[in-house]
């Protein structure tokens, strides 16, 4: 017997379908891979993502995979999740946990590494099963928080765009949550009990490394600010739309 759908909420259904619409993500005819970690963000995109493919005017497939560090994962609840709602699903397996001591530098960023080397799995797959989208599951408070992190320790104004090419590979990226707040996706996925995984699959927690603390000491920070600022991520979200690029001294652009 299949499962009946999950109740999805019409503003994260909006988010997501203007977020789609506004920037073309996905046409006729398109082929899209799903990067999915079985947190929040990425299971309830599978759900948008497979009411998109039943309900477009126009046909495309997609398929939801995980990439498995090797570390010994349990994924036979997002599998069986996945197969009783009729969600494409495969698990891609790698060696990137084995092979982390022999690649990580001393001082540098441990969850960077498993970070590109995860991409680098995902952009392989793709390229090889000929799907041309990788849908990541970021949102509009990981775009906020990554504009303050390049700001305050790289020297950078940068954030996250919609979509994008994937450097010398053939593969476009597209972020369609890019626009939806991390909340409502957490409430969709608790509302739904969908079966998240969390940081009991982090490599993280597996050779004793401490979590990353300038993401979580900026999330914090801009939390803080929005209790004191109710519409700050309507803010965010006009900002990143409308830049003032000639506001600033980069000489490209004067």
């Amino acid at each position: 017997m299949k499962a009946s759908d999950p109740i999805l909420p019409k503003r994260v259904v909006r988010s997501f379908a203007k977020t789609v619409a506004d920037y073309n993500l996905i046409g006729k005819g398109d082929r899209v891979l799903l990067g999915l970690s079985g947190g929040k963000d990425s299971l309830t995109l599978a759900h948008l993502l497979l009411r998109a493919s039943r309900r477009a005017p126009f046909k495309f497939d997609f398929l939801a995979v995980t990439i498995d560090y090797g570390m010994g994962e349990d994924l036979t609840r997002v599998a069986a999740h996945c197969a009783e709602h009729g969600i494409p699903y495969r698990v891609e397996k790698t060696s990137i946990f084995r092979d982390a001591p022999d690649h990580i530098r001393e001082g540098s960023s441990f969850c960077s590494y498993f970070s590109r080397m995860r991409r680098g799995a995902l952009y392989a797959c793709a390229e090889r099963m000929g799907y041309k989208t990788l849908a990541l599951a970021h949102h509009l408070d990981d775009a906020a928080e990554s504009f303050f992190m390049s700001l305050f320790y790289g020297g950078k104004i940068r954030s996250m765009p919609p979509v994008y090419k994937a450097g010398d590979h053939d593969v476009k990226i597209i972020r369609p949550l890019i626009k939806t707040r991390e909340a409502q996706l957490a409430e969709c996925a608790n509302s739904n009990g969908f079966p998240i995984i969390g940081d009991e699959n982090c490599p993280a927690f597996k050779m004793s490394v401490k979590p990353p603390r300038v993401r979580n000491e900026t999330k914090s920070w801009l939390r803080e600010l929005e209790s004191k600022q109710a519409g700050l991520f309507n803010q965010f979200r006009h900002a990143f739309e409308t830049l003032d690029i000639q506001s600033f001294a980069d000489k490209r652009y004067i």
